[in-house]
């Protein structure tokens, strides 16, 4: 396990102090969950936008669909004649 310093501005350092002792865990720990719950949202938000750019390019190559065809093919769900996706 790695060792990293860190300075925390006193504006920190007091509720994280207050928060280590009211959940009777180490400011350390509180520090590790804080940052592994920022990597994982960063990890999403790299995908959303992976995803964007993919989006933004299929509209820009002409694949995209109407509004009608997007909901017939909603209303159509749970009929008995439930259409495919659109576009497939």
């Amino acid at each position: 396990m790695g060792v990293t310093s860190i300075r925390l501005q006193p504006e920190i350092e007091r509720p994280l102090e207050e928060l280590a002792a009211k959940l009777d865990r180490s400011k350390n720990y509180i520090i590790n969950q804080a940052i592994r719950e920022y990597i994982e949202r960063q990890s999403v938000e790299d995908v959303r936008w992976s995803e964007t750019l993919e989006a933004l390019n299929s509209i820009k190559n002409g694949s995209s669909l109407t509004e009608e065809e997007v909901n017939a093919w909603l209303e159509s769900w749970g009929s008995g004649e439930e259409l495919s996706p659109p576009g497939k």
